[in-house]
Protein backbone atom coordinates (compact mmCIF):
# COMPACT_ATOMS: atom_id res chain seq x y z
CA UNK A 1 0.00 0.00 0.00
CA UNK A 2 2.57 2.55 0.68
CA UNK A 3 4.67 1.64 -2.08
CA UNK A 4 1.37 1.61 -4.44
CA UNK A 5 0.90 6.19 -3.00
CA UNK A 6 4.25 6.67 -3.17
CA UNK A 7 4.76 6.02 -6.81
CA UNK A 8 1.32 7.86 -7.57
CA UNK A 9 2.27 10.26 -5.37
CA UNK A 10 5.44 10.77 -7.65
CA UNK A 11 3.48 10.49 -10.79
CA UNK A 12 0.78 13.13 -9.53
CA UNK A 13 4.17 15.59 -8.52
CA UNK A 14 5.49 15.11 -11.72
CA UNK A 15 2.36 15.90 -13.80
CA UNK A 16 1.56 18.72 -11.68
CA UNK A 17 4.83 20.30 -12.30
CA UNK A 18 4.33 20.13 -16.31
CA UNK A 19 0.36 21.29 -15.84
CA UNK A 20 1.21 24.49 -14.14
CA UNK A 21 3.86 25.49 -16.44
CA UNK A 22 1.69 24.50 -19.31
CA UNK A 23 -0.75 27.22 -17.92
CA UNK A 24 -0.67 30.46 -19.94
CA UNK A 25 1.06 33.08 -18.36
CA UNK A 26 -0.09 36.78 -17.14
CA UNK A 27 3.43 38.21 -17.35
CA UNK A 28 7.31 37.71 -18.90
CA UNK A 29 7.44 34.77 -16.65
CA UNK A 30 8.25 30.90 -16.86
CA UNK A 31 6.03 29.97 -18.71
CA UNK A 32 7.00 32.63 -21.88
CA UNK A 33 10.72 30.61 -21.40
CA UNK A 34 9.11 27.56 -22.46
CA UNK A 35 7.21 29.02 -25.71
CA UNK A 36 4.16 30.05 -23.17
CA UNK A 37 4.69 33.68 -24.81
CA UNK A 38 4.02 32.72 -28.45
CA UNK A 39 0.78 32.80 -30.00
CA UNK A 40 -0.24 29.06 -31.21
CA UNK A 41 -4.20 28.15 -32.27
CA UNK A 42 -5.00 26.18 -29.15
CA UNK A 43 -3.26 28.66 -26.82
CA UNK A 44 -6.06 31.36 -27.04
CA UNK A 45 -9.25 28.76 -26.76
CA UNK A 46 -10.95 29.23 -23.46
CA UNK A 47 -12.07 25.79 -23.93
CA UNK A 48 -8.79 24.26 -23.88
CA UNK A 49 -8.01 26.43 -20.87
CA UNK A 50 -10.58 25.58 -19.20
CA UNK A 51 -10.00 22.02 -19.56
CA UNK A 52 -6.40 22.65 -18.64
CA UNK A 53 -7.52 24.22 -15.41
CA UNK A 54 -9.88 21.15 -14.23
CA UNK A 55 -7.67 19.06 -15.20
CA UNK A 56 -5.15 20.57 -12.78
CA UNK A 57 -7.63 20.68 -10.13
CA UNK A 58 -8.33 17.23 -10.23
CA UNK A 59 -4.37 16.05 -10.12
CA UNK A 60 -3.75 18.38 -7.50
CA UNK A 61 -6.84 16.50 -5.41
CA UNK A 62 -5.20 13.34 -6.06
CA UNK A 63 -1.88 14.44 -5.12
CA UNK A 64 -3.66 15.73 -1.38
CA UNK A 65 -5.46 12.42 -0.95
CA UNK A 66 -1.99 10.93 -1.70
CA UNK A 67 -0.28 13.13 0.82
CA UNK A 68 -3.05 12.45 3.46
CA UNK A 69 -3.30 8.71 2.76
CA UNK A 70 0.52 8.29 3.02
CA UNK A 71 0.40 9.81 6.29
CA UNK A 72 -2.58 8.20 7.80
CA UNK A 73 -0.57 4.47 6.45
CA UNK A 74 2.48 5.48 7.86
CA UNK A 75 1.32 6.74 11.27
CA UNK A 76 -0.84 3.64 11.89
CA UNK A 77 2.18 1.41 10.51
CA UNK A 78 4.47 3.02 13.56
Amino acid sequence: MIVALAVLQLVTSVLLVVLVLLHKGKGSGLSDLFGGGMSSSLGGSSVVEKNLDRFTVVIGLVWAVCIVGLGLVLKVGT
